[in-house]
């Protein structure tokens, strides 16, 4: 008897595994006291599972601090020129078709707007347009390797342009669990129609942030710091509200004693009340009323707002300063920079170049859209050199250090030039070799013009003097005449 065949879906059950673990996971913060009090309920925080795209997206475009707390790491790692050259070699072909193609498809803009989209949601997709493709349906198919591609433009798409169609459930295939088919959505430029389509894996890069069981589904940088983002929104939110209900808390009215106030009185006092709060009416008729100010009620929210800034700077691995910006027209502290630049190093190194350049760099040479090379290595821009106003400002404490030195008629006896430059000045030693061939150059030259302007001390004859280096690099000075000649 023929065994009945059922399709093979243990990919969407991997993954399904894993949101079910997710949900059971959420469904336990917060509880306290063996579940007798749930804070997240009582201060009005969701689980994870109560938090989809759509409010990761709201929040990035309505929430500052959500949004530094996205843009700040990702304007800092793709910040400057990024070179693919081979290893050992200058000017390599991949090296100026990587430029050309950075500058076509104006690639690095894309890239900075798909590592946003992919730290909001679960993932990005990089959607690429190579010449294959002449309709919608031919996004299905793989991209065709007959001949080399060309790449015509970039669309980088978030979690809700580019969902998850299909996973690939054959044990046997390497991407066993990952995404076989995609199902695109996005605006078209010159209308707003919608246009809808699905696209094999080999059109789309995938790219996540944080992953932990999961390969498909990252965690949304925005997740561990929800609560806190939540918090400022009623500190600051309610700062706003205390002062404008507080600088003017309003006014009481006592009636005087043995006074009995009409119906339509009191009616007309209303009406002025009303009028009064709203600006329409700049005073007040009353008889037999007291009107009294209400104290006003404002207090500070800086000390409570700065420990929400303080957990979420600790999360994210942003400094502060940088974070919410300078206090007071201060710079951020040297320790900081320090820190920060490490923090995006990594990033460059861990997430950016492993998770988004080099999967597009390798399908853009698989498809011959790049030349082929097997030790190429990404060059990012030195988050380390110094501005030039920083070197402005060495340069003129180096200057300074100069002038005493040459000033001090005994410095050249306790420290020697080269000493002086390699230990006060911390310059390198090519840098002291220069200084050095410099300095004996001009000599040199000093000594030559003299002789050639008719002697020293405006004397002619043999008391001028020729330079020359002997062999053990001093030079040696020999009488030369008026014309010249030893």
């Amino acid at each position: 008897m023929e065994r009945t065949k059922f399709p093979d879906k243990s990919g969407q059950i991997q993954v399904l595994s894993a949101l079910v673990g997710r949900m059971a996971l959420a469904s336990r913060m917060g509880y306290q006291y063996g579940g007798d009090r749930n804070v997240y309920q009582a201060l009005g925080y969701p689980g994870a599972d109560g938090i989809e795209f759509a409010d990761y997206a709201a929040k990035y475009a309505r929430q500052d601090i959500a949004k530094a707390i996205i843009n700040r790491p990702i304007q800092a790692t793709w910040k400057g020129p990024i070179r693919l050259r081979e290893l050992g070699k200058e000017d390599t072909e991949i090296e100026k078709q990587w430029l050309e193609m950075d500058k076509n498809l104006k690639l690095r803009s894309h890239l900075v707007r798909l590592d946003k989209l992919a730290s909001i949601g679960r993932y990005g997709a990089f959607l690429l347009g190579f010449d294959d493709v002449s309709s919608k349906p031919g996004f299905m198919q793989p991209v065709s390797t007959n001949g080399d591609r060309e790449l015509l433009y970039v669309r980088p798409l978030g979690e809700a342009h580019a969902q998850i169609d299909k996973l690939v459930s054959n044990t046997k295939d390497p991407r066993y669990g990952l995404p076989e088919y995609y199902t695109i959505e996005y605006t078209e430029t010159d209308s707003t129609t919608t246009v809808s389509l699905k696209a094999h894996h080999s059109r789309v890069i995938h790219v996540t942030t944080e992953l932990l069981e999961s390969e498909v589904y990252g965690i949304p940088v925005l997740e561990s710091v929800w609560n806190r983002l939540l918090d400022l929104e009623k500190l600051v939110g309610g700062s706003a509200e205390m002062f404008w209900r507080g600088a003017r808390p309003g006014y009481q009215g006592k009636i005087k004693e043995d006074y009995t106030l009409p119906p339509e009185v009191e009616s007309n006092l209303l009406e002025q009340f009303d009028e009064f709060d709203h600006n329409l009416r700049r005073f007040l008729s009353v008889e037999g009323v007291d009107i009294e100010t209400l104290a006003t009620q404002i207090s500070d929210p800086m000390n409570h707002v700065d420990v929400q800034i303080q957990m979420i700077s600790a999360v994210t691995g942003i400094p502060k300063r940088i974070l919410v910006g300078s206090e007071r027209g201060e710079l951020s502290s040297a320790q900081d920079m320090v820190g920060w630049f490490s923090h995006i190093q990594t990033r460059r190194e861990e997430h950016a170049e492993v998770n988004i350049l080099r999967p597009f760099v390798d399908r853009c040479m698989e498809f011959g859209v790049l030349p082929t090379s097997e030790d190429y290595i990404v060059e990012w821009s030195d988050l380390f050199a110094a501005s030039e106003k920083d070197k402005a400002e060495v340069g003129r404490i180096r200057a300074m250090a100069v002038r005493e030195y040459a000033q001090n008629p005994i410095a050249t006896e306790l420290i020697p030039p080269k000493a002086f430059y390699k230990l006060f000045l911390g310059l390198g030693p090519d840098a002291v070799r220069e200084l050095d061939e410099m300095s004996d150059d001009d000599i040199i030259e000093e000594i030559r013009e003299i002789a050639r302007s008719g002697g020293v001390g405006g004397r002619t004859g043999t008391g001028a003097m020729d330079g020359q280096e002997d062999d053990t690099g001093e030079v040696a000075r020999r009488p030369v005449n008026a014309n010249n000649e030893e």
